[in-house]
């Protein structure tokens, strides 16, 4: 029987699509080298980026290259003007997307419309952390012992508005001790500084102070995630260690450029998260003071939304402005 010209139309059209399907940007994607830009070299995040890039390499067969721009608000731009197509892409941190916004009148990109966002990768809590000489030998007595110094207690920070300056600021609202905080130039000099005793406390991420810790020239009281750490399980978390529901951590993300097709980008998140699911991974970002996360890209975008409302509390209770 001779096939009617309405079923071959509908034929074509079915072999139309699936073709169309095929060679969709998700379907073939990568076809060639995938750019991943991110902050300043030797940091957490950079080195986390350098295992993340290799390991999707090697899923993808295909080269995934780190470039790194150290510039303010570099690398968010450059990823803020690509093209949408996958290639290239972006991992940052909550400076970035959460608390910058809050405290400049202007930047070189719009962290809410310039990026679809993939996946969160990582996190890392924070050790309250203080020298020995510090009269005080847990977080309770720690909180006490600020209180009782009406000049205030010194923090270091690793720079102004840093993560670790902001957590020290929230740390400060949910407590009612007075603070004063002193800039350092990076985490290195914030760390020497905590050790030789010329600063009293500080918050540190576990990539900075747990060799530190673990060497007893500092001492931790509490880790500011909702779990102990996984690196040093004998810490508390602030919640145990009697600091109330005080909850706060350095984290990053894959992000693309707005506009990026949602097959495309839900793609990137199911190989990505498959791959921080993966024991060696896990174990790699632990030696960095990390722990993967993962999850969805609608979970990221909310997580982004919570942390930005989060900080730009913070930000407004102190009356801090960068510019």
């Amino acid at each position: 029987m001779r096939a009617s010209p309405k079923v071959g139309i509908m034929s074509s059209l079915g072999v139309f699509l699936l073709a169309t399907c095929v060679m969709s940007p998700a379907g073939d994607y990568p076809a060639k080298p995938v750019r991943i830009i991110t902050g300043a070299t030797a940091t957490m995040m950079d080195v986390v980026s350098r295992q993340v890039a290799q390991r999707l390499g090697e899923q993808w067969a295909r080269p995934v290259v780190v470039e790194n721009r150290s510039g303010f608000g570099s690398a968010s731009a450059l990823v803020s003007q690509a093209t949408p197509d996958g290639y290239t892409l972006l991992v940052t941190d909550g400076g970035a997307l959460s608390i910058r916004p809050h405290l400049y009148r202007s930047l070189p990109y719009d962290a809410d419309r310039d990026f679809a966002p993939i996946a969160l990768i990582a996190s890392s809590p924070s050790f309250l952390i203080a020298h020995p000489s510090v009269a005080a030998g847990n977080l309770e007595e720690f909180i006490a012992y600020a209180k009782r110094h009406a000049r205030a207690t010194d923090f270091a920070n690793a720079g102004p508005w840093t993560h670790n300056h902001l957590t020290a600021e929230l740390f400060r609202q949910a407590t009612g001790i007075n603070i004063v905080h002193v800039n350092y130039k990076g985490g290195g000099a914030m760390i020497a500084a905590i050790v030789s005793g010329e600063t009293k406390a500080a918050f540190s991420t576990p990539f900075i102070s747990l060799p530190h810790v673990k060497a007893g020239r500092v001492r931790a009281y509490a880790v500011t995630s909702n779990k102990r750490f996984a690196g040093a399980p004998d810490i508390p978390t602030m919640a145990e260690a009697g600091g109330g529901a005080f909850v706060t951590t350095y984290w990053f993300g894959l992000l693309a450029p707005a506009r990026t097709p949602p097959a495309l980008a839900e793609r990137i998140n199911r190989e990505l998260v498959a791959l921080l699911q993966s024991p060696a991974m896990r174990s790699a970002l632990l030696e960095q003071g990390a722990e993967p996360e993962g999850g969805t890209s609608s979970e990221f975008t909310s997580f982004i939304r919570s942390e930005t409302a989060k900080f730009k509390k913070v930000i407004q209770a102190a009356g801090i402005r960068a510019d």
